[in-house]
């Protein structure tokens, strides 16, 4: 049982950092139950086998354009510990299954609301992604080659790690409250303040005097020869990172660059020099040799794999931080507990139950039930 078994919660079906979260908080154990609306063609379409951030938990088809689905899910809030959305602010609102309408079935309700911008502001209620959210608090534009556009890093600061952890962190921190309240609350996770908060530690650096808002040019954005990635002569690509003073030692020695003084790390005047020097070595063996040179090192030191080979790196096989689960591989569910244990606990498909099991499972009237069910509320 994971730690989170015997909490319910409802997932209001959207895609990116509301559906990551549902994904973490089903793997700890939670009862969730995702509301989903009648396929529409809208949005990107993933199989729904390969949709794997939908696992673990079951799916309900709602109607909730209609008073009758509105009605069914402000029927499940009396049952539920937590409740999140991810829609622009106010259109639970203006389908009557706002904060007020649903803690008004349950005052223990926690509920969350997950967007980009957050509930209010001047961009609140823009459309947006990954993208622009990052890039108004700072993130993108650290990210980069010197006298490059930024890089792109995937969606995982604003999408996964401001929005979706933060919100599942959020949704936690409440529930904690409620057990000692008995009140619950909103919980306004938005994927700019999470970006942001992810960027505590530049934005001292750079009060300090210690971070240059040009990219690359900086201890931790590549700029540093000892902090950032080279090409090897089968043109892969490896990565370092000797910050401290001994892994930069050890660094120096397995690249045979015992001229260069340990004591210079942090001139920068240095780092340009170093830095070419650093690119011809690694350019002379191909990757596979240098992870050989490097085994068993303090240097900091891995190669830069693909997903394909990160799922056969022997550490990973070791931990299984990667598992199958209906044929597919994929990231097992993180962080670990020593006691109760976190799964899988099935593949993601739509649906895996009949709606009238569901429904019963979270103690609705059989009454309402058949008349869900009769005036297609709800897919069978």
């Amino acid at each position: 049982m994971g730690p989170l078994h015997g909490f319910r919660i409802i997932e209001i079906a959207g895609i990116g950092p509301g559906q990551f979260c549902g994904m973490l908080l089903a793997d700890m154990g939670a009862e969730i139950l995702r509301i989903d609306r009648p396929l529409t063609g809208d949005g990107i379409a993933i199989p729904a086998r390969f949709n794997l951030m939908n696992r673990s938990r079951q799916t309900l088809v709602v109607d909730l354009k209609k008073a009758d689905g509105v009605a069914l899910v402000l029927a499940l809030c009396k049952s539920a510990d937590a409740m999140f959305e991810g829609f622009r602010p106010g259109v639970m609102e203006r389908m009557g299954l706002g904060p007020e309408e649903c803690r008004q079935q349950n005052k223990a309700l926690v509920y969350g609301r997950m967007t980009g911008w957050g509930q209010e502001g001047p961009l609140a209620h823009t459309a947006g992604h990954d993208g622009d959210y990052i890039a108004l608090v700072g993130a993108l534009a650290a990210i980069g080659e010197k006298e490059q556009p930024p890089a792109i890093p995937l969606n995982l600061i604003g999408d996964f790690g401001g929005g979706g952890a933060f919100l599942a962190i959020g949704i936690l921190a409440a529930l904690l409250e409620a057990s000692r309240s008995g009140e619950g609350q909103v919980v306004d996770a938005a994927m700019t303040d999470g970006a942001a908060s992810l960027m505590t530690l530049f934005y001292g650096l750079q009060a300090g005097g210690l971070w240059s808002e040009e990219r690359g040019s900086n201890l931790l954005d590549g700029g540093a020869p000892f902090y950032r990635s080279y090409a090897t002569l089968d043109k892969q690509s490896v990565m370092v990172c000797a910050l401290e003073g001994r892994f930069y030692r050890e660094l120096l020695r397995i690249l045979s660059l015992d001229d260069v003084d340990p004591n210079t790390q942090h001139d920068r005047n240095h780092w340009p020099m170093l830095r070419e020097r650093m690119e011809a070595v690694f350019a002379t063996r191909p990757r596979d040799e240098w992870c050989e040179l490097f085994a068993g090192t303090d240097a900091c030191f891995a190669p830069i794999l693909t997903m394909s080979d990160a799922i056969k790196h022997p550490h990973n096989q070791a931990r299984n931080t990667f598992v199958e689960v209906d044929g597919i591989t994929q990231p097992a569910p993180a962080p670990r507990f020593s006691r109760s244990e976190s799964k899988i606990g099935h593949a993601p498909r739509r649906p895996i139950k009949p709606s009238a099991a569901l429904l019963r499972a979270w103690n609705l009237p059989g009454s309402d039930i058949e008349k869900w069910l009769e005036s297609g509320i709800v897919d069978p």
